[in-house]
């Protein structure tokens, strides 16, 4: 980019972060169906930066790689609607485990507490497994397959020709159902 250093100053995600409808049933899940046993939360009674009154349990889970997956329980400022589930296309989590035998003891594992794990599902480069949280969120469990690396690096090399043609095929669509601003890509609202 022109004034700006090649730089890679993101190391992974420390933590994304939704709403729960209660803490202790998303402790529960998370801990004991999904085996995220290293916890920990923090009760605040303010929102920072704007110092409004909305008292939340702040509550972490670490994954094996030191990232986290966080949540707000924050009944005051929530709304019901929010934990309808959401279709994957808007929001979902792909956790990774190691093997597709680790895939499949944990969907054993997930129906043991009579949650549907459904799948496994061949995405081509992974295998995946999919539930919902007490929360509304998809989750999806997944390992990568043999050449996952290569097929990923494959679809890389493509990508910028597929972006000019998907551009060309959806923008006017975008444009009527959303403002050129919209979907300009130096746009500010977007």
């Amino acid at each position: 980019m022109p004034g700006h250093p090649d730089v890679r100053p993101i190391l992974g995600v420390h933590h994304g972060a939704y709403r729960c409808r209660d803490a202790e049933q998303t402790i529960w899940f998370y801990s004991e169906v999904l085996g995220l046993v290293d916890r920990t939360g923090i009760v605040i009674e303010e929102v920072p930066g704007t110092g409004e009154s909305d008292p939340y349990l702040h509550i972490f889970f670490r994954m094996g790689n030191g990232e986290y997956i966080a949540f707000f329980d924050a009944p005051g400022s929530a709304d019901p609607d929010w934990f309808k589930r959401k279709p994957s296309f808007d929001m979902h989590w792909a956790f990774e485990v190691g093997s597709e035998d680790d895939l499949l003891a944990m969907q054993q594992r997930i129906n043991s507490y009579g949650i549907s794990a459904v799948g496994p599902i061949d995405h081509g480069f992974v295998k995946s497994i999919y539930m919902y949280d007490p929360n509304g969120i998809q989750v999806e469990l997944t390992c990568r397959v043999e050449g996952h690396d290569k097929m990923l690096e494959a679809e890389a090399e493509r990508l910028d020709a597929e972006l000019a043609g998907w551009t060309a095929r959806t923008r006017a669509a975008k444009v009527a159902k959303f403002g050129a601003e919209a979907v300009d890509r130096r746009s500010r609202n977007a």
